[in-house]
């Protein structure tokens, strides 16, 4: 689904594209050129599942995501390089926007499982592994896997479907190379998320992170867009943690588990637009947003 906001009139900046949650603005030099070098992410209070925009809106959401993964990218700065460039940004969006290098983006999205639940449940069950990654027998939902397992997906237009792609399929796109260095990375940084969410009483079950490339060339992957957010992660509370059934969390799950429950009398497969989402949901959902935020970084938002 597209998103129906109007574009933000920011002065200096030039609306190129918006996404489920993002949109991005190229600064306009003072000849009136696009600065091609730089964009400006700006988070919205949207939030998508299932493939389905949500209306309303979740508020400061925007601010959640982009606040968080800032944070989280300082915890990341020795693994990987991101493309934060400053937060100086017009005061319409403070808060909630970065300047960022404007990057060479891979058609891959790269996710990495700790736990096994969702798609990847789903896939274990019928076919006894996840990417085509085999998993020992006897898992279930919410058991914690060997070791992180990178399970990639296609990168679908906004309204479609991402798929899953086998090693094979990430080779044949981006190379044996870099398939093999985004898998490190995507495992890495899902490892090194849970090993400082741990000391704060969260499990991260899973994440998806994409990366891109510098167009002058110089070097290797850098980490874009958000990292280890509730948009793109799941979050569980470790002392309720409880394999063999679906977990609580703290993240866009919760809408999900509300969208599919009796009291939405909405059915995923009947190809209609979800329900509006009632106003218990919209505020428990900015809860859940703000408790995680504060519970990782210990700060007050």
């Amino acid at each position: 689904m597209t998103t129906t906001d109007a574009p933000l009139d920011l002065p200096g900046y030039e609306h190129v594209y918006s996404g489920k949650v993002r949109d991005l603005y190229a600064p306009i030099g003072p000849d009136g050129r696009r600065d091609e070098a730089r964009l400006l992410l700006v988070a919205s209070n949207r939030l998508s599942a299932y493939d389905w925009m949500m209306t309303p809106e979740i508020p400061d959401k925007g601010e959640v995501l982009t606040r968080l993964s800032l944070w989280w990218f300082d915890q990341l700065a020795d693994l990987v390089p991101n493309h934060v460039v400053s937060t100086d940004v017009p005061e319409q969006v403070a808060g909630r926007a970065v300047l960022v290098r404007r990057l060479e983006m891979l058609k891959v999205e790269a996710i990495a499982r700790a736990y096994l639940t969702g798609g990847g449940l789903e896939e274990y069950l019928s076919k006894g592994s996840v990417s085509g990654v085999p998993l020992p027998e006897g898992l279930v939902d919410g058991s914690r896997l060997p070791e992180p397992v990178f399970t990639p997906t296609t990168k679908a237009p906004v309204g479609e479907h991402d798929q899953p792609m086998s090693p094979a399929e990430v080779e044949a796109e981006l190379g044996a190379e870099v398939a093999a260095e985004v898998s490190r990375l995507t495992r890495a940084i899902l490892a090194r998320g849970n090993e400082i969410a741990a000391k704060r009483g969260i499990l991260i079950a899973d994440t998806k992170v994409e990366f891109g490339y510098a167009p002058e060339g110089s070097g290797g992957l850098v980490l874009a867009d958000e990292v280890l957010t509730p948009d793109s992660s799941r979050f569980w509370p470790a002392d309720l943690w409880e394999p063999g059934h679906p977990q609580p969390s703290y993240d866009k799950q919760f809408v999900r588990d509300w969208l599919t429950s009796a009291e939405s009398g909405w059915s995923k497969a009947s190809g209609e637009p979800p329900p509006p989402l009632p106003e218990h949901v919209v505020a428990q959902t900015r809860a859940k947003y703000v408790e995680v935020f504060e519970r990782l970084t210990g700060e007050t938002f």
